[in-house]
């Protein structure tokens, strides 16, 4: 079956950096489009970045701050992460689905088909 594994989380001050990664195993890695979305306490989950073949979107609050990447020859998706805010706080989650076609833009939590535990984020101020 689909797994999805994130680690690197942790706490950091305000202006440092975190890498999130996340380990895909159970699926064919490099034809899926693979996300990353936060969730706060008592909001929504919501879309940070996804990575496809053939496009790389990010949501407009982490353009310039957030870079999605990833190693299809480890099937590893990662989110490097600097000049963190405390607004940032959040657990961090991966997901994962096929693609319709190639530069479509996923970026609601429903369109994604397989989701890791998440990683827990503390920025502080």
């Amino acid at each position: 079956q689909v797994q999805l594994v994130e680690s690197g989380g942790g706490l950091v001050q305000a202006g440092g950096s975190l890498r999130l990664s996340c380990a895909a195993s159970g699926l064919s890695f490099s034809s899926y489009v693979m996300a990353w979305f936060r969730q706060a306490p008592g909001k929504e989950r919501e879309f940070v970045a996804h990575i496809s073949r053939s496009a790389i979107y990010y949501a407009d609050s982490e353009k310039g701050r957030f870079t999605i990447s990833r190693d299809n020859a480890k099937n590893t998706v990662y989110l490097q992460m600097n000049s963190l805010k405390p607004e940032d706080t959040a657990v961090y989650y991966c997901a994962a689905r096929l693609p319709l076609y190639g530069s479509a833009r996923y970026s609601r939590a429903r369109d994604y088909d397989y989701w890791g535990q998440g990683t827990q984020v503390t920025v502080s101020s």
